[in-house]
């Protein structure tokens, strides 16, 4: 492969870095493969263009059309994914592995993108939980909103996950309108590098919105604000650097840290040699081990078993571990690639002998034996075991960042609690336990040390995403040694990246300033009924106002047959009246939905599909026999789903004949665009 050199991306152009390139060798066999720096970059002028031309493109765009940019960017990835699986055998990873990064990264970003579309507005602000009412008067209320930080998100990838790390931090980032200046771990940049250029050649990410460092980040920790964000996956000793710059202190930079972990799996105590949750609790562990030559911030690196079931256990992994197929990632029978360097590869062993030494014994696998091709960052799977996991500190304590795992006993679900806390803060914990109340003993004892737990079991294991997979929608990062911070998680991992401001005005107001409808702003009476409107056509605010229906007591009665809902309040007038509720009998809530959907609905075909939920219902004010009601339907907000159909937020207020609301509710209809 010719040497290949990476180009930095500041401030819209490509640039090499000055002075003698750093070589990158391949972890097949030491070759240089790309050479690579960033010497003569001037970081502070990044960080303003990032502030001052990429902030303010991304923030003119809403929620909505920064959710188009990314599905457009993530498609493209998947189009051309081949050139990065070209690269990927490089890095020590098989096909296989390779997966997991690039086909991941980029449904990572279409996930995002979904995100956005589905259950964010088409608007700039985002409206955080509900109005608090500040007076007694209805014209006065505070509203949570979040905005974009008007700095930089500086992201510092590690090598492991070249692709998947990069975009994982990108898609929320740039949904939450910050754009990011993205600086790769060397080892594997001229992958991510590779997957940063086809974005670029996309045309659709506005000017200053991303930029990539191939090398060091110089000077720029000097240069950050209080409207900067740091967000690192790497050592903790990285990290724990970092944190401590002067400057991230002085401003209060926002850093985000995933790190160190040493992920637990437990098998259940109810588990045994023939039961499914034996074999799917090995198979796992094996998978965890190998899956990237174990280089995984969520492989699993010490498997608790019950005390009866350790021979057994070893005996299981040993024999599969010992079968593994060692070589070129580019051969289609390799089971297990290289390390990414050699350096890693010693750096594993070192760490293999700070776990024996600290009272762990090697049970399968030679760290020190020639295995791979000459030259290649290659090492055998090493299973270890500590028969008393309670002096054996290291195995809590240190971790090997390669195909490694140490099993050890424990004795009851009390003591498998406390040695998986004892790792003191993880990203990923699983379970492997058809036992419900042995299950949830556990996680109650041990949710609050782990970022993300699995239970899995016959029943679930052929659904289940496995234990060292991160999700888009889920939460990804963990207390204590895993760095204390979260990523992903649907909506939530676009906090990071906005500024959360307590706003204290009329409702009329904050609608205003947030471009959504809230509940007190202003209607307007539509011309023609918005049932008959596209979502192009609405407005928010656009209200249709229904006419007055009588509820009798002949109504009550008939859906109270009909439905075969007698409930007292309905059907006995003395029961009812002796109620502390009510006054007598009264309409059933469901009868006033029913009869609500038949004074707003129009029922001709199209724009609106289908109705597909109701949120947030509240009953307030009972209706009795001979009260009246009407409804006022108004458009809260729109989300667009695909270029096909999108969903309509209503807000449905129910009154009676004397303007006390009756009940309250979110209306979702799925719409034409």
């Amino acid at each position: 492969m010719k040497t290949a050199e990476l180009l930095n991306y500041a401030r819209d152009q490509w640039t090499r870095g000055e002075g003698d390139l750093r070589a990158i060798p391949s972890a097949i066999d030491g070759s240089e493969i790309a050479r690579t720096g960033s010497d003569g970059l001037d970081f502070a002028a990044m960080l303003a263009h990032a502030r001052e031309v990429g902030g303010p493109a991304l923030r003119k765009m809403t929620f909505h059309e920064r959710a188009w940019m990314l599905k457009t960017l993530g498609l493209a990835i998947m189009e051309r994914k081949e050139e990065l699986y070209a690269l990927n055998p490089h890095s020590g990873a098989t096909r296989k592995d390779g997966w997991i990064d690039i086909d991941g990264g980029a449904l990572t970003l279409l996930s995002y993108s979904s995100t956005g579309r589905k259950k964010l507005p088409d608007a700039h602000v985002l409206l955080d939980g509900e109005q608090e009412p500040l007076a007694k008067e209805p014209g006065f209320v505070g509203q949570h909103i979040m905005t974009p930080k008007q700095g930089a998100a500086v992201h510092i990838n590690a090598f492991n996950f070249p692709v998947w790390g990069m975009l994982e931090k990108v898609a929320p980032t740039l949904l939450a309108g910050m754009p990011c200046i993205v600086k790769p771990a060397t080892a594997t940049s001229y992958l991510a590098e590779a997957a940063f250029r086809i974005m670029i050649e996309t045309g659709v990410l506005p000017e200053g919105a991303v930029q990539l460092i191939v090398g060091g980040v110089g000077d720029m920790f000097d240069h950050l604000t209080g409207q900067d964000v740091v967000s690192f996956t790497g050592s903790a000793a990285t990290a724990n650097k970092l944190k401590n710059h002067p400057t991230v202190l002085r401003e209060s930079v926002t850093f985000v840290a995933e790190q160190d972990s040493l992920n637990a799996s437990v098998l259940g105590p109810d588990a045994t040699p023939d039961s499914p949750e034996f074999t799917l609790f090995v198979d796992e562990v094996v998978r965890e081990m190998t899956v990237k030559a174990g280089q995984k911030c969520t492989a699993i690196r010490r498997a608790l078993v019950p005390e009866a079931q350790l021979d057994a256990v070893e005996k299981a992994m040993a024999e599969k571990l010992s079968a593994m197929t060692i070589g070129d990632p580019r051969e289609k029978e390799t089971q297990l690639g290289a390390l990414v360097s050699c350096s890693q590869r010693d750096d594993v062993r070192s760490k293999i002998a700070e776990l024996v030494k600290g009272g762990a014994r090697i049970v399968c696998g030679d760290p020190d034996a020639n295995v791979g091709t000459e030259g290649g960052a290659f090492i055998a799977p090493c299973l270890l075991r500590a028969d008393d996991p309670w002096s054996a500190d290291a195995v809590h304590d240190v971790e090997a960042f390669g195909p490694v795992a140490t099993i050890m006993p424990y004795k009851d679900v009390d003591d498998a609690i406390a040695l998986a806390n004892r790792g003191m803060g993880s990203l990923a914990l699983s379970m492997f336990s058809h036992d419900e109340t042995a299950a949830a003993t556990f996680i109650r004892g041990a949710a609050a040390f782990h970022g993300r737990m699995l239970v899995i079991n016959r029943d679930n294991a052929k659904l289940s995403t496995g234990h060292g997979s991160p999700l888009p929608v889920l939460v990804h990062g963990g207390p204590g040694r895993a760095g204390g911070s979260e990523e992903m998680g649907g909506v939530r991992g676009l906090h990071h990246y906005m500024q959360r401001t307590a706003i204290q005005s009329t409702p009329a107001m904050i609608a205003a300033i947030s471009g959504q409808y809230v509940a007190g702003a202003p209607k307007t009476e539509s011309p023609v009924h918005p049932f008959r409107l596209k979502m192009s056509e609405m407005k928010l605010g656009q209200t249709f106002f229904s006419k007055s229906r009588q509820v009798n007591i002949e109504d009550i009665e008939r859906f109270a047959r009909f439905t075969g809902d007698t409930f007292y309040a309905h059907m006995d007038e003395e029961a009812a009246k002796a109620s502390p509720i009510f006054e007598g009998r009264v309409a059933h809530g469901y009868l006033i939905l029913s009869f609500a959907a038949g004074l707003f609905v129009d029922p001709e075909p199209g724009p609106v599909l289908a109705n597909t939920g109701i949120e947030d219902l509240k009953f307030l004010t009972p209706l009795y026999p001979g009260d009246s009601m009407r409804v006022e339907l108004t458009v809260k907000s729109k989300s667009i789903k695909s270029e096909e159909t999108g969903v309509v937020k209503w807000a449905v207020e129910i009154f009676n004949q004397d303007e006390e609301l009756v009940a309250t509710y979110t209306l979702l209809t799925e719409n034409t665009p």
